[in-house]
């Protein structure tokens, strides 16, 4: 049997980024991941879209996909190679509440983190079956373009598809059951984005579910409407973790795992004794979101060695890499607006923008919004390096910053950011 300090179940960010942060304040941390370390957003997720957005071909990106996945997994593998972290290749399974099975090894740890992400929730469809579907890893793995691809969901995965497929020269059209697209993203830029990715030739049926498959004149439909914690397999049921009603694991603010009954969680004597369990990333879904699971990770770390620390979860900046890009932190103009809130929204725009101009990027607005004591609540925006700019915004929410005190902060000539400055100056 291995002991250890700490024991973390997946080494994708979260659990990465785990293991480097608790070996650094001097635990003994041990790591089991079944697949490739780096996990979905490095292998199958985040990293791979990328380089399709920054690719001029189809061709180009699939060669160029390779390189940078194995030149990041090299990286992570070489993080999980420092002391004080051993790195387990296998299956991990609960035996108990402070014991885990990796293959065959028995691992006995004071506290567990669960970092096992999340994957592709396919929508009940009674052909779903169809050979033509795929989810976002099947299709970062084909190695031919769709002529024409059909993508079902409008949110983050089918919106950067959509873009990168269309400018590859594929048909893509992209159906949605709701009634705008990008559902986090204020309504005004989320419809604003869609025009002018219709008017580069991708159609959208917004406010269409889909009951079968056979209607689709498609060589290959993406699901993309929405992920599921991945825990199968894990034996949860053995360390007293009941998943919510929505499959995913339930966690405090410190991320530790809940009990489905106070009275229930550990029916033995011993369970006073029994270590903390955390679950960070996709497998809470509360964040769904890369660097969301990292700062969990820290977090669930910190509260194990009895530390607090200051990260700002409610403050959790977002984007979307279409062409242009988009990104938001903070509510939505319409959110505020419903839930009755005395605030302000300021507007500004790339058009005006003199680095714009010169970059030939022109497309793009940006809301800034403020609560009745002119305090920054919340930035959403659509254009060149939008967020880059939103995730200024997110740093200056974060020390309760005022838009009189953006005002007056210095920003470099000619940049992008300077439209954010000017939001400041709308009277």
């Amino acid at each position: 049997m291995t002991t250890c300090d700490l024991l973390i179940i997946g080494a994708g960010p979260g659990g990465y980024r785990a293991a480097e942060y608790a070996a650094r304040q001097g635990l003994q941390v041990v790591i089991a991941e079944q697949q490739e370390v780096g996990g979905t957003c490095l292998n199958r997720g985040c990293i791979p879209t990328k380089t399709y957005v920054h690719s001029a071909t189809f061709a180009e990106a699939v060669e160029r996909q390779q390189q940078v996945v194995q030149q990041l997994r090299s990286g992570v593998e070489g993080i999980l190679s420092a002391p004080g972290i051993t790195l387990l290749r296998g299956h991990a399974s609960f035996l108990d509440a402070h014991t885990v099975s990796v293959s065959g090894d028995t691992v006995s740890a004071k506290s567990i983190i669960i970092a096992t992400g999340s994957t592709a929730k396919l929508p009940p469809i009674a052909d779903i079956d169809d050979p033509r579907v795929v989810t976002s890893t099947e299709l970062l793995q084909m190695t031919r373009q769709p002529r024409r691809l059909c993508i079902i969901g409008a949110g983050v995965i089918g919106m950067e598809f959509a873009s990168v497929f269309n400018r590859f020269g594929s048909e893509v059209t992209v159906i949605e059951a709701l009634k705008e697209c990008l559902p986090m993203l204020d309504s005004d830029i989320a419809k604003r984005l869609r025009k002018l990715m219709e008017k580069r030739g991708i159609t959208f049926r917004m406010k269409t579910a889909l009951q079968s498959l056979a209607q689709l004149d498609a060589d290959t439909i993406l699901v993309a409407t929405g992920r599921q914690a991945n825990t199968e397999g894990l034996n949860l049921q053995a360390a007293g973790i009941t998943p919510d009603a929505r499959g995913f694991i339930p966690v405090d603010d410190n991320y530790r795992v809940l009990p489905p009954h106070p009275s229930s969680l550990f029916p033995h004597p011993s369970s006073l004794l029994l270590p903390d369990i955390y679950a960070i990333g996709d497998v809470n879904g509360r964040q769904l979101l890369a660097h969301a699971a990292e700062m969990q990770a820290v977090r669930a770390v910190n509260h194990f060695l009895g530390r607090t620390d200051g990260i700002r979860f409610d403050i959790m900046p977002a984007a979307i890499f279409t062409d242009p890009e988009a990104a938001c932190v903070g509510p939505t103009d319409d959110q505020l607006k419903a839930s009755g809130a005395d605030y302000r929204c300021r507007k500004a725009f790339w058009r005006a923008n003199g680095k714009a101009l010169a970059m030939n990027q022109t497309e793009g607005m940006l809301k800034l919004l403020s609560d009745a004591s002119d305090r920054i609540v919340g930035c959403h925006a659509y254009g060149a390096h939008a967020a880059d700019i939103v995730q200024e915004v997110s740093c200056l929410m974060c020390r309760d910053t005022t838009v009189d005190q953006l005002r007056d902060m210095v920003h470099i000539h000619p940049t992008l950011g300077e439209i954010l400055k000017s939001a400041t100056e709308v009277n």
